[in-house]
Formats: C-alpha cells, sequence, structure tokens
C-alpha cells in the first residue's frame, strides 16, 4: 500500500480554485490482529472474560466518521478482527511526511475510570514524538462515554446472557509532527488492568511536493453545531470549519503559509452566512478552528465553504458538507440530545472554581489520598482511619446526622465568595448543592426536608449565591453540582449500587441500630419525586448554566436534559452538562488528571486546592495546598490541551474560606490579569501542546491573530529558546507579558533548518514575573 501520496502543485502565490480534499489512507492492521471483539453468538471474547460485541450492530467494510475512511472487516465473526495493544511496531510501507493519525478503539476495563495510553512515533531521522490517547473502555456505568459507534448491549458468558449498558468503539486523532517522514508506529506494552484494543487506523499525509510555493489549504471538517449566537437580533447557528494547510512543517516560509486575512464563508440552499470567520495565519503542518455563523441551514442538505481574500476573490471552495439545523425543540429522544454541545462561553472560559461545602464540612477530616467529603461514607466502613477518628474525636454515640446543627454557615457571605471568585480569575463557578449525603443547600420543598432550608442554618445557599453573582458579576457564570444518588436514603434503596446501596446506615458502633435520616419526607418513587424535581429546579428556579452531575445511575436525565436545554434557549441561554448524569453528555470530567497532549473532545480537570481533598480538611496543613505557581501552570497545561480546570474550595462550617487558600487563589489571579490573552478565548495549537526539555517546560495557546509561548520556568542568561518551529514569519513582534504590562517588540530569530526560535530578553524584564512566563507572538498581516 502507497501511504505516499503526490497531490497536484498549486501554481505560484495563489490557491487552487478547488481545495485538496482532506486525506486519510488505511493503515494495514490484519497481520497484527490477535483478539477477536464481536460475533453473532456472543461466542468471541473480547474482554478476556468471556464478553464480546454483538456483530449485527457493527459497520463493515470502508466506514467513515468525522471525514475519515477506516478498514473494518467485512464480516464480523469469522476471526480476529482487532489487535490488543502490547509493544507491537506498525512500518509504514514507506516513509511519509504525516499531518494526522486516526484511531478507532476501545478499552476493555469495563466499568472502570478512563486511562492513558501511549504511543511512539519513529521518523526517519530516528526522532521520536510520544502521543498520549486519553482511553475509553467499552462500556462504562453508571458514568457515560459517547463513542462513534454504538450498540446497545455486549453478550456476556460466552453468549448466555446481555449486558444493557451501551457499549462503544470510539475515535481519535492525534497531530503528527512533521519535520521529517514517519516511518512507523509503536505500541506501549500492555497493561492487563486496562488493556487497549486498536480496530482501524488511518493516516493522513501530508502534501509530498519539492517546490511548493503556496499553502496546500485543505477543509478538514466543517460542522453546522448546536452553538448559535444572536446577531442583528436573529439567532444564527455556528458552522465550525477547520483549515488545514497539508503541506509539511518544515517547508514553513512567508510563501508556503497564509499570511494575509482569508475570509471564510458557508453557502447552501437556503442558507445565508451573516457573520464570516476570518484566518490571519495557516503555516504548514498547521490547522486553524473557526466558527462562521449562518441563518437558514436545514437537516440533511449539503454545504459549501468558500475562501475569498481581503479583496473578496474567491480563493478556494470545498463542498459536499452535511448540514443540520438549529435544535428549535429539544426533545426526551437521545439521539437529539446527544448532539447538545459544550457553548461557547463555557469552550472560552477556561477557570472555573468548584465549591465543595456541607455537613462535611464540620466533622472535616480524612486521611491522605482520601475525600473528606466522604466522611459519613467511610465512618460506616469496618477499620478506617475515619471511624478511628471519629471514635476519638466525637465518640461512638455522636451520629453523623448530629453534625447538621454544627454546619452553622455563620461567616458565609455570597458577595465575598463572588468577589473572591472573580479576583481569582474565575469565569465560572459550581456549587455542590447535595452530595451523597443527600443534605441539599437549596429549598427541597415537599420532596424532603433534609436541606440548609429546613435544618440546622435555615437558608438557602444556592439561591443567595446565584442571586447575589447574577447582581453584582453578570459576567460570571453559574453552575451547580448534584449527586444522583444518595448513599443512605431510604427512598433509593431499591436503585442502590456500589458505594450508594442506599437504605439507613447501621450504626458504625452498635450495626443493630439504624441511623436517621434526617429531614426525610414520604414520597413514591426517589428518581421521579426527587431527584428529577431537584434538578429540575436548579436549572429552571435557580437558573443554573452548568449541571455538573456526579455518580450517574439510574435518572431521568433524557426527561431533564429536554428541560433544561428548552428552558434556557426560551430565555436565550445556553448551558451545558458534563458526563455524569448517565446520559447525552457535553463534557467529560477527569479527577485530579492532566494529558501529555491534547484531547480534541471538550474536558474539564477537577481537583482541591487540597492535595487530596475537595471538601475541607482539617488534617492538611495550609503548606500543602496548591500554590499560585501550581494553580497557573495547571491551568495553562490544561488550557494548552483544550481543557478547561474546575478548581475546588472547601469552605468551614462556617462558610469561611481560609486565608492561605484565599491567598494562593489571589496569586494567581494577579497573574492572570497581565497574562490572561494567553487563557482566556485560547485554542490549543494543532501540531503540539507542549515543550518539555531540560531545564524548560513551555505550553502553547493560540487565538486567530496572536500565538502564545507560556514558559514554567524563568529562561536564564537572557534568552527563551523553543525547539518546535512555531508559526512566526518575519514582521511578527513578540512581546512579554508582565504585571507593568506587554513589553516592547523583543528580538528574536528562527533557525530555518532546525526551526529552532530563540528570544532575547533582558533579565530585568523576566525579574518582573513569577508563576510563569508568558510570551505574546502578535502576528503581522497583509
Amino acid at each position: 500500500m502507497k501511504l505516499l501520496i503526490f497531490l497536484t502543485a498549486f501554481a505560484a502565490s495563489s490557491f487552487a480554485a478547488d481545495l485538496v480534499k482532506y486525506p486519510s489512507v488505511s493503515l494495514p492492521l490484519k497481520s497484527l490482529f490477535d483478539n477477536q471483539a464481536a460475533s453473532p453468538t456472543g461466542s468471541a471474547n473480547f474482554d478476556g472474560l468471556g464478553a464480546s460485541f454483538d456483530s449485527q450492530f457493527l459497520p463493515r467494510g470502508a466506514w467513515a466518521y468525522d471525514g475519515i475512511t477506516y478498514d473494518l472487516p467485512s464480516a464480523w465473526g469469522t476471526g480476529n478482527d482487532n489487535l490488543i495493544v502490547n509493544g507491537q511496531v506498525l512500518p509504514l510501507v514507506r516513509p511519509t511526511f504525516a499531518h494526522e493519525l486516526h484511531f478507532l478503539y476501545s478499552g476493555d476495563a469495563s466499568g472502570q475510570k478512563e486511562f492513558v495510553a501511549n504511543f511512539t512515533l519513529t521518523f526517519t531521522d530516528n526522532s521520536t514524538q510520544l502521543i498520549q490517547m486519553y482511553a475509553r473502555n467499552w462500556w462504562k456505568w453508571p458514568n457515560l462515554n459517547n463513542g462513534a459507534i454504538q450498540t446497545p448491549y455486549s453478550f456476556e458468558n460466552n453468549g448466555a446472557s446481555k449486558n444493557f449498558n451501551k457499549t462503544e468503539i470510539y475515535q481519535w486523532s492525534t497531530s503528527v509532527l512533521s519535520e521529517h517522514a514517519l516511518k512507523s508506529i509503536t505500541f506501549q506494552p500492555v497493561n492487563t488492568k486496562h488493556r487497549v484494543h486498536i480496530f482501524a487506523m488511518s493516516l493522513s499525509p501530508s502534501v509530498a511536493t519539492t517546490k511548493q510555493s503556496a499553502p496546500a489549504l485543505s477543509v478538514r471538517r466543517a460542522r453546522f453545531t448546536t452553538r448559535w449566537e444572536m446577531i442583528n437580533g436573529v439567532r444564527a447557528q455556528a458552522v465550525e470549519v477547520t483549515l488545514a494547510n497539508l503541506l509539511p512543517a518544515f517547508t514553513l516560509a512567508l510563501d508556503t503559509s497564509v499570511k494575509s486575512r482569508l475570509d471564510v464563508s458557508i453557502s447552501g440552499a437556503g442558507i445565508k452566512t451573516v457573520a464570516p470567520a476570518s484566518v490571519y495565519r495557516l503555516v504548514p503542518g498547521d490547522q486553524a478552528r473557526v466558527d462562521v455563523f449562518v441563518t437558514g441551514s436545514k437537516a440533511n442538505g449539503l454545504a459549501t465553504v468558500q475562501i475569498r481574500d481581503t479583496r473578496g476573490r474567491d480563493m478556494g471552495t470545498s463542498g459536499g458538507w452535511p448540514t443540520s439545523s438549529l435544535v428549535e425543540n429539544w426533545t426526551a429522544d437521545a439521539s437529539v440530545l446527544k448532539t447538545h454541545e459544550t457553548p461557547t462561553w463555557w469552550n472560552n472560559a477556561k477557570f472555573g472554581i468548584f465549591i465543595h461545602w456541607g455537613v462535611y464540612s464540620y466533622p472535616a477530616w480524612a486521611p491522605p489520598n482520601i475525600y473528606a467529603e466522604w466522611y459519613d461514607w467511610y465512618l460506616h466502613q469496618p477499620n478506617s482511619s475515619t471511624r478511628d477518628h471519629h471514635l476519638q474525636t466525637f465518640g461512638e454515640d455522636v451520629v453523623y446526622d448530629d453534625f447538621i446543627a454544627n454546619f452553622t454557615a455563620s461567616k458565609f457571605n455570597a458577595s465575598q465568595w463572588v468577589d473572591l471568585f472573580d479576583r481569582a480569575g474565575a469565569k465560572y463557578f459550581v456549587l455542590v448543592t447535595k452530595h451523597h449525603d443527600g443534605f441539599a443547600l437549596f429549598d427541597t420543598g415537599n420532596t424532603t426536608h433534609r436541606s440548609s432550608v429546613y435544618l440546622g442554618p435555615e437558608r438557602d445557599f444556592v439561591a443567595e449565591l446565584m442571586a447575589t453573582a447574577k447582581k453584582e458579576k453578570p459576567d460570571m457564570h453559574r453552575g451547580t453540582y448534584y449527586s444522583l444518588p444518595e448513599w443512605f436514603s431510604p427512598d433509593s434503596a431499591r436503585y442502590g449500587f456500589g458505594k450508594w446501596p442506599g437504605g439507613l446506615a447501621h450504626n458504625a458502633f452498635n450495626s443493630s441500630e439504624l441511623e436517621p435520616y434526617t429531614g426525610r419526607l414520604k414520597i413514591n418513587d426517589y428518581v421521579t419525586d426527587l431527584q428529577l424535581p431537584h434538578m429540575l429546579d436548579l436549572a429552571v428556579k435557580y437558573e443554573t448554566e452548568i449541571m455538573w452531575c456526579d455518580i450517574g445511575g439510574p435518572n431521568k436525565t433524557l426527561e431533564f436534559a429536554s428541560q433544561f436545554y428548552n428552558n434556557a434557549l426560551a430565555n436565550n441561554r445556553q448551558v451545558t452538562m458534563n458526563n455524569r448524569c448517565g446520559a447525552v453528555p457535553d463534557f467529560d470530567t477527569p479527577e485530579y488528571a492532566t494529558f501529555g497532549s491534547t484531547q480534541t473532545q471538550s474536558w474539564e480537570s477537577s481537583e482541591g486546592m487540597d492535595p487530596h481533598s475537595y471538601g475541607f480538611n482539617s488534617a492538611t496543613q495550609p503548606s500543602q495546598y496548591k500554590n499560585a505557581s501550581t494553580i497557573v501552570q495547571t491551568l495553562v497545561d490544561i488550557v494548552s490541551k483544550n481543557g478547561n480546570y474546575l478548581l475546588d474550595i472547601g469552605p468551614t462550617a462556617e462558610g469561611e474560606i481560609i486565608a492561605p487558600m484565599m491567598n494562593n487563589l489571589l496569586d494567581a489571579g494577579s497573574w492572570l490579569k497581565y497574562s490572561g490573552d494567553c487563557v482566556y478565548d485560547t485554542g490549543y495549537w494543532f501540531p503540539s501542546s507542549q515543550e518539555s526539555l531540560s531545564g524548560q517546560s513551555i505550553r502553547f495557546t493560540t487565538t486567530p491573530k496572536t500565538f502564545c509561548i507560556v514558559a514554567f520556568n524563568q529562561p536564564q542568561n537572557g534568552v527563551l529558546t523553543v525547539q518546535k518551529r512555531l508559526p512566526l514569519l518575519p514582521g511578527d513582534q513578540i512581546r512579554l507579558l508582565g504585571p507593568t504590562g506587554a513589553s516592547a517588540s523583543l528580538p528574536w530569530a528562527v533557525d530555518s533548518t532546525t526551526g529552532r526560535l530563540t528570544v532575547n530578553v533582558s533579565d530585568a524584564a523576566l525579574a518582573g514575573g513569577q508563576f510563569a512566563w508568558a510570551f505574546q507572538v502578535s502576528y503581522k498581516t497583509a
């Protein structure tokens, strides 16, 4: 198979009338297949435990997704159909300059968390590139993943039974460095706890040429989204257009790059572009993502992307892109709801504050590596450190619900909280409104009186915080966390599972006694009469913009989501929901985790300022809290990989945010005041998110007119050095962002052979910075 594709060269200093079709070439994997995933009868053994896919639901032969074609079996169930990643080396038939690499895969650690899988690319000069996949399991309960290929169930026990959790095969694409030709791909050694299965791979080659004198432009995708903006009083639909320059990176030069503004518009039956998008810079090996706003699109039509220069001249077109219309009425139908996605404001916000606050904030204790907000659960586990601590501190006669009276909130001040969030640089917050202990911080009406409105402080903290933020910080977005199950609710027992069994807790020190569930009211059904009404109140009455569910499990999320989205639409708001509501997720939510490479789906990493806990833990020393340097660098790292950062604070039972935590947040906020242009409203850089070399760690972010280089270590000897070839051209200006404003333009140079960048910057300019040093490139455009 030829993996090197030759495309017709463009005329000098002009684009082709039709843009290059984005290429994909399937990689031959069949000789490496060592596992059978699917059959019509359940006779396959995908996971090594007798479970497998039902082959009737899987596509056959050439199959396309996101514009990429994969080779799948022409008939499933006749033999091995995938490989288990285990150190194999896949050599390319011929070394190829590559632009992007694509996978169809599944993990087989059923029901477990996502995990990281590494692949090593080796080039003709023997240099390597490590790419890191955030891998997902083929089915997961109680949370939800959303694969490219879904089946309604899987076989268990060699076909004797069925598991009716949805099963998934996922698609993942990653950029490939193209300074040199790719010659092989090495898979990581097997991890028996969570194996990765590869079903198919495809490669998007770079354009091969020796005398290219113009960019090789191609439309990577044109995706009609569910996002919208009000433009001239009309709700306009965002069409996400991704342009690629398919030349290999080593050809970067003035002639091979987009260096002046190109305008992108969409045409098609009934479609009107009301706000074109503009691309100002696109160098070889790179991609640019922009939103074009249109009206009049219909389902199942076809659209054409048009590129024009600043004089309005047609510079190329790309047709045949499928259209969809804006959803005007969200129905409780998974096929409709799964098209929903994170809104533009969420994508641009980057930084949010999480607040875990509740009854658990009074005992406020956990050993290392245990969440303090899980106090009630671990109190009831035999031989636990929490149980021992409780006995020594409070005695055996004190039960968890006795702490409700100690949750006084006497120092809670909503105005001070939202002011802190704002000064810390957060663009949104997410308040825990009910954790697994079932104690709510809002008015739960006649569903239960296990709430701060009816017990303890007798205040509606959700209402206070939301109203204050809306009035005093109207640009700050407001979100709510809600735990779907409860550990010890008698009403949730019929739905119990795992660590959320439901049913009254047995006294930790006298198992013959049942503990009270204070505030409980009689209801018929936990999901219908408590869980769903709570979520709808948070959406409608409290106007949450983020429904941040936890745990999943039995739910009525389809019914909730349809009403959540329709209510928001009627009020001209755009809202979002995470992947823990049990259905139709908008974004992923890893905990205490970052990644080594860009993850193109929407994701948000959450963690506490405490190294081990979200809720306040009195056992943690103030020196252990994340300092401003850690906060800033973690935020920038996550943003460079297309994620958002949700950083948790754990107030005391009185509602106080303790001084060391507050001061560290404010210090991080001071950095964001002068360097935030390299964080907010930015996108990821397609070729690479980072460069980590001895003594230096760097992250990259982009906007249409700028490029940011954020160094985590202060450059030494007056020189910033970057080894990667960056999207810089003669005439661009580089400035250091600092507390006193941006510096004067700094001298810089690029080695044309290696792409190595050097920027000269004075020690005096560097000395004024702290935590990270943000260098902003402003493009020179004609």
